[in-house]
């Protein structure tokens, strides 16, 4: 039977109840036919089909529980990968989930044996959605912060986005990476990244913080290194980008450039995740 159209436990017994109702009213001949047509249907044997329909079609309940198929050490996998990747659905994360693990073992993020890895390469959709939940479950949850406050600087700043298929260069989206590791508490490095829409260009400049200084001198490496004239930037809503001493930096002498704000969106937030994830890839230094 095809797998895609089979149906679950639940599903083929609330067929069966349907079915036991007709094959109770008519004759030997035409339960026959009801037969063929349940064997059909259900993709089982003849003799259980008629077990039941003879039975009161109840799901017995299970005398004894099955043994734990996957321990802890899988939960443990499962909680790293899954993390690394941002929390991806299960059936994105599952059919990549020991090539990964190979690659977070090799990289010395996470120690695996080959019994986990035989798991990972043989544990279903389902099984990982129920462990992800549950995991999830067991992280601590932030409190739920209170509206911020608007940010001043961001009036009178024009709200744009840049096309996709722009052919003109200079037209830039830039954010910044944080290098905080699990605690944004304190000081800790972040990367400035710049990216050009039309010609894929993209450069980085390390800073200590996110302050003025910092930032200032951030964007005048990244146009000093800049192949093209700067039309407009778009960065995110962040306060290291628009502040007042950022807007003054960025309309000085020849260097002014067109700050715009683009609404961003939360799937193109993880999109820039991603994004930001594929350029640092196998780049020195970041």
């Amino acid at each position: 039977m095809d797998t895609e159209v089979e149906m679950t436990v639940n599903e083929r017994y609330k067929y069966l109840r349907k079915m036991r109702e007709r094959y109770q009213e008519v004759g030997r001949q035409q339960r026959g036919k009801l037969l063929d047509e349940m064997q059909v249907v259900t993709g089982m044997h003849r003799k259980s089909l008629l077990r039941l329909m003879h039975s009161r079609l109840v799901r017995q309940e299970r005398k004894r529980e099955r043994q734990k198929a996957y321990g802890v050490d899988v939960d443990e996998a499962l909680q790293v990968i899954a993390r690394s990747l941002d929390y991806p659905c299960a059936e994105r994360l599952t059919p990549s989930l020991r090539a990964l693990a190979e690659h977070l073992s090799k990289h010395g993020a996470l120690q695996v044996s080959a019994s986990v890895l035989q798991q990972l390469d043989k544990i279903s959709v389902s099984t990982v959605e129920r462990r992800l939940a549950r995991l999830r479950e067991d992280r601590a949850r932030l409190s739920r912060r209170r509206s911020p406050s608007a940010n001043s600087a961001l009036q009178g700043v024009a709200m744009g986005r840049i096309p996709w298929d722009t052919q003109v260069p200079g037209h830039l989206e830039t954010d910044t990476v944080h290098h905080c590791g699990p605690s944004a508490s304190g000081e800790y490095a972040h990367t400035v990244q710049w990216v050009d829409v039309a010609t894929g260009w993209n450069d980085r400049h390390a800073t200590l913080g996110r302050s003025y200084t910092v930032m200032e001198r951030a964007f005048d490496r990244l146009l000093d290194r800049l192949p093209f004239e700067v039309f407009e930037i778009h960065p995110d809503n962040g306060s290291e980008f628009f502040n007042h001493h950022m807007l003054l930096l960025e309309g000085e002498g020849d260097r002014r450039t067109f700050v715009t704000q683009s609404p961003v969106s939360q799937e193109r937030q993880s999109l820039g995740r991603a994004v930001q994830c594929g350029l640092g890839a196998g780049l020195p230094g970041l």
